[in-house]
């Protein structure tokens, strides 16, 4: 195994972890609800917390990606990240599972840009797209094993083993990062340098490039939409509402979580190789999101489905959801080079901010909505009826509808460089 695979191996490993803890308060949520006797809106803060912490983190990661390097923060990553996955897993009260879901969310807030950093680096500029696709399909294998995998090993091992099993693994891939990765290829006869080529000095002057960039911000706009309403979604509520409201067991709809994160890992592999192969970027991205948007409406329908048909549902969600990856080429592609880091992270803020507002606020809706009906309560859990979901749907939809919108603001690059074209 030569440098460059070793290392985005273990990139790919922490980010597959990232997924991991992303999306398992999905499965685990109503033993979430029921540990730390909750309701909606504070089971919405508890998971959104990951996302509060990693939308802070993006822009200093792709600082700290542009000058300590991608070894040095996988390494503190992910010892942050194991153990803020010891402590979730050993609390005893909610306040030491939020501190612990604070500290998971800073540990693996490094690891996609670093990942991204990685491949800009080790990688040719025309396969970016490319190699991005497949190590985001295999990342992605963490929030399909915070599926139905998942609701299965809750029948064996309860959820605080598990991620405490979860906080070793972070700990070991952490250390290996430190001795296992390299920065960038060395150049014979000369100093390597932790993959930036940047003056430490001009960070601030390169963050605010990019901030002034007006073509960087459709991408942001879109993420914030489109991730905002799936993660929302598909990452906390979805197994609640097939549960509560679709009468499915909590397997069955852990089933379809795992559909969503895979059509969204197959989606990310193959709409890169698709607008890398045709030169093209913002017709894929309007088509997979407005499908995408149409899709809610099925939801919003509230219409009952066979599992012939919700399976494939799930599936193709998820699938049309990843065309919002090709946000992060946009970024880079209409920046300067040596800033890839900064521009991706950029972009990538509106990834996590949107579900960081969506989980506790489409929480809150529902609280309220199930306050006004007088709800009930069953073996000490709030369970929420079709009409308090609808309310959540509506917000999550309205997000969805305006990333779709937003990618009509993104800059065609045509695959490649344009910054000195529209500078």
């Amino acid at each position: 195994m030569n440098r460059r695979t070793l290392a985005l191996g273990l990139a790919v490993a922490a980010y597959l972890l990232s997924f991991f803890h992303r999306v398992a308060p999905a499965a685990i949520a109503q033993d979430l609800a029921a540990a730390f006797q909750i309701g909606a809106a504070a089971l919405g803060s508890l998971a959104a917390t990951y996302f509060y912490i990693y939308t802070l983190m993006q822009v200093p990661t792709g600082i700290l990606a542009d000058t300590l390097g991608p070894r040095k923060i996988l390494f503190l990553g992910g010892l942050v990240a194991g153990v803020g996955s010891l402590l979730f897993g050993l609390a005893t009260s909610f306040e030491l599972a939020f501190a612990g879901r604070a500290l998971v969310g800073l540990g693996v807030s490094v690891t996609f840009i670093a990942m991204l950093k990685l491949i800009a680096v080790w990688f040719e500029e025309s396969r970016f797209a490319t190699i991005n696709g497949l190590c985001m399909l295999i990342g992605n294998l963490g929030s399909i094993l915070a599926g139905a995998p998942l609701a299965w090993l809750t029948q064996v091992a309860s959820w605080r083993e598990i991620f405490a099993a979860v906080g070793v693994l972070s700990l070991i891939i952490g250390v290996a990062s430190l001795f296992l990765v390299s920065d960038g290829p060395v150049v014979p006869g000369q100093q390597h340098r932790s993959g930036a080529r940047i003056d430490r000095s001009a960070w601030f002057a390169g963050l605010l490039t990019v901030l002034k960039n007006r073509a960087t911000w459709p991408g942001f706009f879109v993420n914030l939409g489109i991730a905002g309403s799936f993660f929302g979604f598909a990452g906390l509520w979805a197994v609640p509402y097939f549960t509560q409201v679709l009468g499915m067991t909590r397997a069955v709809a852990s089933n379809h979580i795992s559909l969503y994160f895979l059509g969204f890992a197959v989606g990310a592999a193959l709409w890169g190789r698709i607008s890398d192969h045709f030169g093209r970027r913002k017709p894929i991205m309007l088509v997979g999101s407005s499908l995408h948007a149409l899709g809610w409406l099925v939801w919003l329908s509230g219409v009952t489905m066979p599992l012939s048909l919700t399976y494939p549902f799930c599936l193709m969600m998820g699938l049309l959801t990843a065309s919002l990856t090709l946000s992060w080429a946009c970024a880079k592609e209409v920046n300067p080079p040596l800033l890839a880091g900064m521009a991706t992270s950029v972009v990538n803020v509106g990834v996590f901010l949107g579900p960081a507002i969506l989980q506790p606020l489409v929480g809150w809706a529902m609280d309220r909505s199930w306050l006004a009906t007088h709800g009930v309560v069953v073996e000490g859990v709030r369970n929420y009826a079709a009409a308090d979901y609808h309310v959540g749907m509506l917000l999550m939809a309205g997000a969805a509808l305006f990333g779709c919108l937003s990618t009509l603001l993104v800059r065609e690059t045509g695959c490649r460089n344009i910054w000195k074209e529209t500078a």
